[in-house]
């Protein structure tokens, strides 16, 4: 079956529209006859939003009950029989009320798309799972209800329902979000212009990415090359010179005139060595520009402009900023430069940005390498010199004669300049043509192919050997230098390589995209299969179009073993850059296993984690659990039996023995409970602002002969604390039972708090035996018993729960050595001052279901993705159920 297809409109704030925009769309398919139901849709008593119920099939809710509550969810079970064309699914980052079939609404979604049936959902900015940091600096709220952004991103169709700060204000006070009584309330706290305006540009941003992530996909499978101008992208050229920084930096800033816009650095090493760079230099601009936020590429190319245009054209990018040439002002006798080359053939798409610095005009610091092969324009002008100047300085010397001497002298000047300035074939042309110039005009008898004199053929001949060994040396010369540079730039690629692998980079992508930037290919992916029989799939892909299926079918393949090869599509590379290519090929082999080998670690830590829990709960069931119960059955059967005859007294003591086990089984089990809540990561604590001589004593209730065992000092002066009552409640009874246990006959437990600048701290003070340093983080972990505690003192999670309970309020559970003796439990908790706006209310608002209000169902509150506009807090005893 095809998986249905998502559709998501994406909203800033609660009240600009997502869900009437979702009714509306369901209406106009609902026209042109596409089978469409609501799913799950809450107007929140909004009267233009209801009415748009009206006409459009509701698929009955499901009836769940809570805390003796009856509350409603969406029937996943419903909507998959019923099986519409498309569902229309409310608030994407609703957590369910405990019963249901999955924990988050987006997991039924999910079922619904698996099952083919296109969905319609709505979810605000703030409830992305990657901005809960920086909406939490926005507003002061953090958002417990979170959707993954993976889900979001591969929606089909994400849909921004925008509205100005001022109009969504307007709304807010005309009545059309929240109840009057609620308003005043909203627009001094959340909606507030600035976080509105904070949350729209969050909102606007990930729509532009996600935008730009269909534009890359469109123009890799529609082969587009051509810049589009949709976004300001920025290349800057460098040279490896001291210049680079001031470019980088002056990139930097044309970025931010733009929203969005990136920043390229890409240095271009020519294989023909007419650059030279200071490898210390481009490290420390490679680092300046990462810490811009922007990116560096080293790229391969013989034509430098060239090979700038394909880079900026390729990553679509707008401008280009390079340096003004550091050349002098006479070598510009060899041509225009890169940057003017660069913006002669740049297009009207791509505009040249020249900046000026320092080094402008004062040549290079470091001696220009001389290339490969000795390039085009040298060649032509050795062929010039090789040819033309035998000629010329014939026609010179035929009005003034020097000497045979001398004649060849100059001669061999000639073939000697046309050697170093065109190598060895420029040299022997000149050696050759001068030889029979020397012969013909100079050498007696002249005028004619004869040498009448031996020694003058013993001195052309040396003349043309010195020619020819001249050119030699210069053409050695030039290869070695091509060696040079071409080493040096497999040098820094391999550097590169060698780096990422002692950072530990496992990104497969990442290295193909590095491949086929160096060689300039359109793709590059690693294929591999199973055996020699098995078809080739695709690891790893990046470039335009789509990935090749088989090795063959690519430009270049560098085979890995028997089931692996990296393939490039583009053109044909020469047999030397396969050396280099090969390690590549290795890098991104090892790469892949080293992801694969993270991933089966993941997994088998999971598994040992999840092994070790269930041999501590086997332990505990086997031994913990069931002495109790067999105490209990033991006095029932007592009870029962009518053989004695049970006195008054006796048949209390009975009682009280089944009471006090159970009372044990339930300690027991509330541990393991908490414990399975706190690793699954289901606490969601409810913050209010309380008074500690408020929920200290109640932690005491299941302490024996609290008057006696425990001693309180808890100052009426103390500052309220920002903490959720029945977890707070939950980990003071654990730390004063666990005291107690442990604290001698006739010395009391005490239990004291201070405050502290920003904090209060709640001391729980034993004078037992103690704990050492180095076990007192152990005492906090999981099943843990410390000392010769017996096994039926419990299964050691009491600690555990404390602390965990304390970390999810936002606090700290920490273990000191009493004075004189003893341990000392240091519980810490945020102090509540005056807060600009209610935070633990927008916290509540956030983690409760939808349908769970304060005091059960209302159908006048906002949703459970809104933040509440008025100043009462959550019922604290909810918390027990999450």
């Amino acid at each position: 079956m095809a998986r249905g297809k998502l559709r998501i409109h994406l909203g800033a704030a609660p009240g600009v529209g997502k869900t009437y925009a979702m009714l509306s769309e369901a209406h106009r398919r609902v026209e042109r006859g596409t089978d469409c139901v609501v799913a799950f849709v809450e107007h929140h008593d909004r009267r233009r939003t209801e009415v748009l119920l009206h006409g459009l099939e509701l698929v009955p809710r499901r009836e769940l009950e809570h805390r003796g509550g009856v509350f409603t969810e969406m029937d996943v079970d419903a909507v998959l029989a019923r099986h519409p064309q498309v569902a229309l699914v409310d608030e994407l980052a609703h957590t369910n009320v405990p019963g249901s079939r999955n924990a988050k609404r987006w997991q039924d979604v999910e079922e619904l798309l698996a099952a083919g049936i296109d969905v319609v959902s709505t979810v605000n900015i703030q409830h992305l799972e990657s901005l809960g940091d920086v909406v939490e600096s926005i507003t002061g709220v953090r958002q417990q209800e979170t959707v993954p952004d993976e889900f979001v991103r591969r929606a089909d169709q994400v849909e921004l329902v925008d509205m100005s700060p001022e109009a969504l204000r307007r709304r807010m006070a005309h009545g059309n979000i929240y109840r009057p009584d609620k308003v005043d309330a909203a627009l001094s706290n959340y909606f507030r212009p600035g976080n509105l305006t904070a949350l729209r540009e969050l909102a606007l941003l990930w729509v532009a990415d996600r935008v730009d992530e269909y534009l890359k996909q469109y123009r890799s499978e529609h082969r587009v090359s051509a810049i589009w101008g949709s976004r300001e992208r920025i290349v800057v050229g460098l040279t490896g010179g001291p210049e680079g920084r001031t470019l980088i930096r002056r990139a930097a800033r044309l970025a931010e005139k733009g929203a969005g816009g990136e920043v390229l650095a890409v240095y271009i090493a020519r294989s023909d060595g007419l650059t030279s760079a200071s490898p210390r230099e481009l490290a420390v601009q490679r680092t300046l520009v990462e810490d811009l936020g922007g990116t560096f590429h080293h790229v391969v190319g013989d034509d430098i402009p060239a090979a700038l245009l394909d880079f900026a054209r390729g990553v679509n990018a707008t401008q280009i900023v390079l340096g003004s040439s550091r050349r002098k002002a006479w070598q510009y006798v060899f041509g225009p430069g890169v940057g003017a080359t660069v913006a002669r053939d740049s297009g009207p798409d791509l505009d040249v940005h020249i900046v000026t610095h320092e080094e402008a005009a004062r040549g290079r610091g470091l001696p220009v390498a001389r290339g490969a092969r000795l390039g085009r324009r040298r060649i032509v002008l050795g062929w010039l010199v090789g040819v033309a100047g035998p000629a010329l300085l014939a026609v010179l010397l035929s009005s003034v004669h020097l000497g045979l001497a001398n004649d060849m002298l100059l001669f061999l000047a000639v073939t000697v300049a046309a050697a170093l300035v065109g190598g060895l074939l420029p040299a022997l042309a000149s050696a050759a043509l001068g030889s029979l110039l020397l012969n013909y005009f100079y050498t007696p008898p002249l005028h004619r192919w004869t040498i009448a004199d031996p020694k003058n053929i013993v001195a052309i001949v040396i003349f043309v050997g010195v020619g020819v060994a001249v050119a030699s040396v210069v053409d050695l010369a030039a290869r070695r230098t091509h060696q040079a540079a071409r080493l040096r730039a497999e040098s820094e690629i391999l550097s590169y390589l060698a780096g990422s692998v002692l950072r530990g980079e496992t990104s497969l992508e990442a290295l193909l995209e590095r491949v086929r930037e160096t060689f300039g290919m359109e793709s590059a992916a690693l294929l591999e299969r199973a055996d020699d029989r098995a078809p080739w799939s695709c690891a790893g892909h990046v470039g335009l179009g789509r990935p090749v299926r088989r090795p063959d079918e690519a430009d270049v393949d560098v085979p890995v073993g028997d089931r692996m090869a990296l393939a490039l599509t583009g053109r044909v590379l020469p047999a030397e850059d396969r050396r280099v290519l090969a390690a590549f090929a290795a890098q991104a082999v090892v790469v892949l296993d080293r992801r694969r080998l993270q991933e089966e670690a993941e997994q088998a830590r999971a598994l040992a984690e999840g092994n070790r829990i269930r041999t501590a709960l086997l332990a505990a069931v086997s031994h913990d659990l069931r002495t109790p119960l067999a105490g209990i059955k033991a006095a029932v059967s007592s009870l029962r039996s009518d053989d004695v005859a049970w006195s008054e007294e006796d048949r209390a003591e009975l009682l009280a023995g089944i009471e006090e086990g159970a009372d044990r089984l339930d300690h027991l089990v509330g541990n393991l409970l908490d414990m399975s809540r706190l690793q699954t990561g289901t606490v969601t604590p409810i913050i209010r602002e309380i008074d500690l001589d408020e929920v200290v004593p109640k932690a005491l209730g299941g302490v024996p002969d609290p008057e006696e065992s425990v001693e309180l000092d808890i100052p009426e002066t103390l500052p309220m604390v920002a903490v959720d009552a029945g977890l707070l409640e939950r980990s003071v009874a654990n730390l004063v039972e666990n005291a107690v246990k442990y604290s001698p006959e006739g010395a009391p437990v005490l239990v004291a708090a201070s405050a502290m600048p920003g904090r209060v701290e709640v001391r729980v003070v034993d004078r037992g035996p103690g704990v050492p340093d180095e076990a007192k983080e152990r005492i906090f972990a999981p099943f843990q018993r410390y000392g010769d505690a017996p096994r039926g003192a419990g299964v050691g999670l009491g600690l555990a729960v404390a602390r965990g309970f304390a970390e999810a309020m936002g606090g700290t559970l920490d273990a000191e050595d009493t004075p004189g003796g003893g341990l000392t439990m240091v519980l810490t908790l945020r102090a509540a001052g005056p807060l600009p706006q209610p935070a633990g209310q927008h916290a509540a608002a956030a983690t409760a279901p939808h349908g769970v209000p304060p005091d059960g169902p209302s159908a006048d509150g906002p949703s459970a993705d809104e933040p509440p506009a008025d100043g009462h807090s959550p019922d604290p005893e909810r918390q027990a159920a999450w």
